[in-house]
């Protein structure tokens, strides 16, 4: 079985040499990209934990950050488990433990067991390099489909990055943790097991790290794209030393009268859905059973399709005023009670 996927990864890189030869300058020859091929993979890690349920892969891709075996990934379940295991370029499997993830930025640090002078990309150095321009031209190191174990080469994809731009992901839409800018890159890169991936020039330099798959629920198309490797420096280099601290809950919502402690998602269009986007912790939202990604589609039997309809609803209400909301969690509809308080001290509702 090996033999089979080497073999195949090998026709794979063939093609994609072959493709790349009129984008090529003149003079240049391929045996250049091979080599920068050799020289990323090692760089470039196989991830392995508990999934294979709905939604969530059992297996991903990792970034080497430093020669003792810090890794960058993406944030997701794969890596909250006691029995992470990750494969080398040489073949070895190492048990591996997460150390910090941060849920704004999407991304996680993990670290392997009882290694050292592995190769790594140097973060410092990729922090200072300027961005990448629209139109520059990548290679997309993954294990996309889990094409790769032990020794076998990661999948290499070639594109053009189409843009930079912030990624506008709206629950019920898109699934997008990350909202800040991102390379939108003109390659199919965002694959089951692509997350967490190297996007490199083609002289080997990382550019940034694969997104998670971001695929629109109307239209059943997927965008993607690569968080730059500049906004993810500051949290890898603090998280190997031990000092990055997540970021912190946002604050809960409170209306002018009553309290609930729901955070809904940024109102941007007219009739955004109101999804719940944050719960505070010992709030009436939180004692109610309010979970994050909750749509609320009911109060008190009136049917919700706005932010503004609930905050017309709810948020003029007296401490003590409760209401019967229906939300839909995943392809569940559920009913829960929501009782306001009092505003807490030192609280003053926010501007609409």
């Amino acid at each position: 079985m090996r033999t089979s996927r080497s073999f195949k990864a090998r026709i794979g890189l063939s093609v994609l040499f072959s493709s790349l030869t009129a984008a090529l300058c003149p003079g240049q020859e391929i045996a250049s990209l091979a080599s920068v091929v050799d020289q990323v993979n090692p760089k470039v890690v196989k991830i392995f934990g508990p999934g294979g349920y709905r939604g969530i892969n059992s297996y991903g891709t990792g970034i080497l950050v430093s020669s003792d075996g810090y890794v960058l990934t993406v944030s997701s379940p794969l890596t909250d488990t006691t029995d992470l295991v990750v494969h080398l370029f040489d073949g070895r499997r190492i048990h591996a433990r997460a150390v910090v993830a941060e849920p704004a930025l999407d991304a996680a640090l993990i670290k392997l067991d009882k290694v050292e002078d592995l190769p790594h990309f140097d973060l410092a150095k990729a922090a200072l390099e300027p961005l990448a321009q629209a139109g520059e031209p990548v290679l997309a190191f993954s294990n996309q489909f889990e094409i790769a174990t032990r020794e076998e080469p990661v999948s290499v994809q070639h594109g053009v990055i189409a843009a930079y731009s912030k990624l506008h992901g709206r629950r019920g839409i898109f699934e997008a943790p990350y909202s800040s800018e991102v390379y939108v890159i003109d390659a199919i890169t965002n694959n089951p097991g692509s997350a967490g991936g190297a996007i490199t020039s083609y002289d080997g330099r990382l550019l940034g790290m694969i997104g998670k798959e971001l695929r629109n629920s109307l239209s059943d198309t997927w965008v993607n794209y690569a968080v730059p490797i500049q906004a993810l420096a500051d949290f890898s280099q603090k998280g190997i030393k031990g000092i990055y601290r997540p970021k912190p809950r946002l604050p809960a919502v409170t209306g002018p009268h009553g309290y609930h402690g729901l955070v809904l998602v940024p109102d941007a269009v007219e009739r955004t859905p109101p999804f719940v986007d944050d719960v505070a912790p010992g709030s009436p939202a939180a004692k109610a059973g309010f979970r994050v990604d909750d749509l609320i589609v009911y109060i008190n039997g009136e049917k919700i399709t706005s932010i503004k309809e609930f905050r017309q609803l709810v948020d003029k209400a007296q401490p003590g005023t409760l209401f019967k909301l229906e939300v839909r969690r995943g392809d569940h509809l559920l009913s829960l009670d929501l009782k306001l308080d009092p505003l807490p001290a030192k609280s003053a509702p926010p501007k609409h």
